[in-house]
């Protein structure tokens, strides 16, 4: 395929500005050129290759950049869960001023015997200041739901890092097919730049035949019109060549106005179809390699949920000072209390409306979806791969007949050229023959992007275009 493109001489973004040997061409592209790209004139050029790009676009693409720290947000959500099984410790301290203590009335016979059992006697237990200082310690023992949570945070981690890679793959596809377009126009350039050069040619030779009295003026207006449609269709290219450049640079996150040289051509491309039939595998496609990742999640969910019927233990530790006689020197005295306990406590959940059943039934309802979704995507990945595949095979095709039309219509201007200068064919015919090649130069050109286009979109089916250069 490649020795195919070959025959079909496309032109590189260096010979599109090496028309030095077009006396009014080179004059309308440089004046055209100067409008529309005056920061290409006032910096150097990149010169960028198809890998290139798509190494800038991979290193500064800003939904590439997003999507990296969606990975570092789940790592720090591992680290957090991870956290909630490791001691919790605490300190505390508290002082208290008892402006006005509470009294209580109490039976005063179980102080003194000798009064009478009911008698009540005013009482206040606490003294104007009291404080103490403890220090906690608690320990997660068993928790079915936290082990469950650790396994299912790092599965949502690796389920953000095939979310990047899915942001990669769709960088990768717009960059590649953003490259080939603008050298398609910048081949489209060149190929006007021939066409106006021709025409412009042609027309002096033509209006030097009408002062002849070869030709009659009809003759001359009619390669004029031709003439000034190249010199239109031309400006527009130009146009159409700076955006599609900047679109390039837009979706490899590059400044709009730093110029680049695209340096990697035409003639390079690889057209040759890929045998998928013995190494496919479904989990080469990102979208079902996600769903995988999903339901692991599901089920992750269901696990975590049936874990929620199992108890709860924590260790716990606490020792601490009390004082109870006052401030200043009280403080600095010895007059703390120590008090301190260990133990263990434990959860079981017996009835909580059957909340735990009804999440059960919910992850079973999710994996069921997911296991349906995959089946789905299954047959639609069989599906676009036969398409993908026709699709190429049909453009390249079409694409090789293309190259015959655009042989034949360069043969047929040529002799119908030769003949008007002879005398003895019409203007009409060489205006006609004329706009024939025209039309097979650029419908070869769009056949071309199509088969490229095509060969992406059959690459991506099968998963292999992030790692498979065109």
């Amino acid at each position: 395929m490649r020795n195919f493109l070959k025959r079909w001489a496309i032109p590189s973004k260096r010979k599109l500005h090496n028309l030095s040997g077009m006396k009014n061409v080179f004059l309308c592209l440089f004046s055209v050129l100067l409008i529309y790209a005056p920061p290409v004139f006032a910096q150097k050029a990149r010169e960028m290759t198809i890998e290139q790009c798509l190494e800038f676009a991979l290193g500064n693409n800003e939904s590439i950049q997003i999507s990296e720290l969606s990975i570092k947000d789940a790592e720090a959500k591992i680290r957090g869960i991870v956290a909630l099984g490791l001691p919790q410790a605490s300190i505390q301290g508290r002082l208290n001023y008892n402006y006005e203590v509470q009294t209580s009335l109490v039976d005063a016979s179980n102080f003194d015997r000798t009064l009478p059992p009911g008698t009540l006697t005013e009482i206040q237990f606490a003294l104007p200041y009291d404080g103490n200082v403890n220090m906690g310690v608690r320990q997660l023992i068993f928790d079915g739901a936290y082990f469950v949570g650790i396994e299912a945070s790092k599965t949502f981690k690796e389920l953000s890092v095939k979310e990047n890679e899915r942001t990669k793959i769709e960088v990768v596809e717009a960059v590649t097919k953003s490259y080939y377009n603008v050298l398609i126009n910048q081949a489209q350039l060149y190929l006007l730049g021939q066409n106006f050069s021709r025409l412009d040619t042609l027309l002096r030779e033509t209006t030097q035949m009408y002062r002849n009295g070869f030709v009659e003026q009809i003759d001359v207006d009619r390669i004029k019109v031709s003439y000034n449609n190249i010199k239109v269709n031309l400006e527009t290219q130009i146009q159409l060549s700076e955006i599609s450049q900047k679109l390039l640079k837009f979706q490899m996150g590059m400044p709009l106005d730093d110029p680049i040289v695209l340096t990697t051509s035409l003639r390079d491309v690889n057209l040759d179809i890929p045998d998928v039939s013995t190494n496919f595998n479904y989990s080469d496609r990102i979208e079902y390699s996600l769903l995988e990742t999903n339901r692991n999640l599901a089920l992750l969910d269901k696990k975590k949920s049936s874990s929620e019927y199992l108890p709860k233990i924590y260790g716990s530790f606490n020792y601490g000072l009390n004082n109870a006689r006052g401030l200043g020197r009280d403080l600095l005295a010895n007059n703390w209390f120590n008090f301190g306990t260990v133990g263990a406590t434990i959860s079981i959940p017996l009835f909580e409306g059957f909340s735990k059943k009804i999440k059960i039934q919910q992850s079973k309802i999710k994996i069921s979806q997911l296991d349906y979704q995959k089946s789905f995507l299954q047959k639609n990945i069989e599906i676009e791969i036969v398409q993908q595949r026709m699709s190429l095979e049909g453009n390249l095709k079409i694409l090789e007949v293309q190259r015959q039309n655009q042989e034949l219509a360069a043969n047929i201007f040529r002799i119908t050229k030769i003949k008007f200068q002879e005398g003895i064919g019409s203007n009409l015919e060489l205006t006609n023959a004329d706009n024939e090649y025209k039309t097979a130069q650029t419908n070869y050109l769009n056949t071309l992007y199509k088969s490229i286009l095509s060969k992406i979109d059959l690459l991506k089916a099968t998963g292999t275009l992030y790692n498979t250069k065109l």
